[in-house]
C-alpha cells in the first residue's frame, strides 16, 4: 500500500477536529439549555442538517486516514455544499469559501492523493509473457 501523503493527514485531522468540536458544542448547548423541552421544540428540519454535515464532517476526515476513496468524494461534496452555502450568505464569504476549499480540493485530487487512495492497485500490474518454446 502506498504511503499516506501528509497534506492527506493534515486534512483529515483538521476535519475530525472540527466535526468533532462541532458536535460537542452542539451537544453541549442541546444539554446547557434551560428548558430541554423547548430545545426540542424548536423546529428539529432546521438542525438536523446542520447535525448531519457535522458527522459527515468527522467520518470523512477519519475515513481519508484510512484510505477510503469514497471519504474523498464525500469530503468534496461537503466542501462543494458550504461553497454554495457561502454565497448564499454574501459573496465576500462565498469567495473566501472558495479558496479555502480549492486548496482542499488541490490536495485531495492530486496524483499522489489519487494513488495513496487506489492503494495496491496503484502499481502497475505485472504481464506475464507467454514462454518461447
Amino acid at each position: 500500500m502506498n504511503k499516506r501523503p501528509r497534506s492527506i493527514t493534515v486534512i483529515g485531522v483538521i476535519f475530525i477536529a472540527f466535526g468533532g468540536i462541532a458536535l460537542l458544542s452542539n451537544l453541549l448547548d442541546a444539554a446547557s439549555s434551560q428548558n430541554l423541552a423547548e430545545f426540542k421544540a424548536r423546529r428539529p428540519f432546521e438542525y438536523a442538517p446542520v447535525f448531519v454535515l457535522r458527522v459527515l464532517a468527522l467520518f470523512s476526515g477519519v475515513f481519508i486516514l484510512y484510505g477510503f476513496n469514497w471519504a474523498r468524494w464525500l469530503l468534496g461534496a461537503w466542501v462543494g455544499y458550504h461553497i454554495i452555502i457561502g454565497f448564499l450568505h454574501s459573496p465576500s464569504s462565498g469567495f473566501v469559501h472558495l479558496l479555502l476549499f480549492s486548496a482542499i480540493l488541490y490536495f485531495l485530487f492530486r496524483p499522489q492523493a489519487s494513488a495513496y487512495f487506489r492503494g495496491l492497485r496503484a502499481e502497475p500490474s505485472r504481464i506475464q509473457k507467454p514462454d518461447d518454446r
